[in-house]
């Protein structure tokens, strides 16, 4: 009887590890094939070599961009160096990207930012909130933009037990946000594990100065996140599912699932169209190929756009899709009055007009 036990469990446990094997290599697979989509209008923005992994336009046209994204596993041009923030005038013919200043009193060199978020005030005060990673840890940083000055003043750090493995964020009023875990554990062998055996541990969390709790969880890897124009929905991109989820926002800041949208390839940030409510995702086709990078085969390039979010039918068409010969490992798309911004998670940039 034992040794029917102990095979009985050897048994159930390689098929186990064979079933996640193969969901594994499915997830991370690289022999699909990329079929060109890129507007006739499109050029590489001098000057962001080094990553831009997010990327946040205001209604007023400047774009925020964070560059130099030192993140376990993924590439970097630049280690050595901190990471920044950009601006662009998308207003402007030729728009250019300029690094921004940032104010003394904070340690610049620890800077190492991953999602982005701005927010308006009342008086018209721009606040600009980054994920940032100092020493591979999670913080949240929020800066005031000084327009005319072309700078950022560091105005705090948050810290707390629920803000690990930090992805992205989405504000949505004073010291109040939406962020997204995107591994349980922190240790990168640990995280490859937490990969390869699809927990789904990561969640969403509410922050404010008040409350901070956990509003959804259950996801393979929580990335990209952004919110409706009405307000009253929140997306959320699940990269290891290949999914978004469309989420319903609360009084008590609690989102329950409405729906989840499958899309086939490893989804990254979101952003919505201004004009249309759209869902515009930057994704990534041919995943291994970041993990495994060889400049001889570069990882492709690929933005989604995801129209009627909420009906039984979203349309979903390509706007951007590249094998990498132009742009490597695609992670977010941003668009204003035609002109859309592409970023990557360690290579360039690229702007477009539609």
């Amino acid at each position: 009887m034992g040794k029917l036990v102990v095979l009985t469990l050897l048994g159930a446990s390689l098929a186990l590890i064979g079933e996640r094997l193969l969901t594994f290599r499915e997830r991370f697979s690289s022999t699909r094939e990329i079929e060109s989509t890129e507007p006739q209008h499109c050029h590489l923005i001098e000057g962001l070599e080094n990553g831009s992994e997010d990327i946040d336009i205001l209604p007023s046209g400047l774009a925020f961009i964070s560059t130099g994204l030192k993140y376990p596993g993924m590439p970097n041009f630049a280690p050595d160096k901190p990471g920044r923030i950009f601006l662009m005038d998308l207003n402007e013919q030729n728009p250019k990207a300029q690094a921004l200043k940032i104010s003394d009193g904070f340690d610049k060199e620890s800077l190492n930012p991953h999602g982005i978020s701005t927010f308006v005030d009342k008086d018209n005060t721009v606040y600009l909130y980054v994920v940032n990673h100092p020493h591979m840890d999670s913080t949240v940083e929020i800066f005031k933009f000084e327009e005319q000055q072309h700078s950022l003043i560091h105005l705090k750090t948050i810290t707390h037990e629920l803000l690990k493995s930090v992805n992205d964020i989405v504000v949505l009023g004073p010291d109040q946000f939406y962020a997204t875990r995107d591994h349980y554990f922190t240790s990168y062998f640990l995280v490859l594990l937490e990969m390869f055996m699809d927990f789904q541990w990561t969640y969403v969390l509410f922050y404010s100065p008040q409350e901070v709790k956990v509003v959804a969880q259950g996801f393979s890897s929580a990335n990209g996140i952004t919110i409706s124009l009405d307000q009253k929905y929140v997306y959320v991109a699940d990269v290891m599912a290949k999914n978004i989820h469309v989420l319903k926002k609360h009084d008590n800041w609690n989102l329950t699932q409405e729906k989840v949208i499958q899309l086939g390839t490893l989804v990254d940030n979101l952003t919505v169209d201004p004009a249309t409510g759209d869902i515009l995702a930057g994704c990534h086709p041919n995943p291994s190929k970041i993990l495994v990078y060889n400049p001889e085969d570069p990882p492709g390039s690929e933005v989604l756009r995801i129209q009627d979010t909420l009906s039984d039918k979203p349309r979903v068409s390509t706007l951007y899709a590249n094998n990498g010969s132009v742009l490597q490992g695609s992670s977010v798309a941003s668009v204003y009055h035609g002109k859309m911004l592409i970023g990557t998670v360690f290579h360039k940039a690229l702007y477009c007009e539609l």
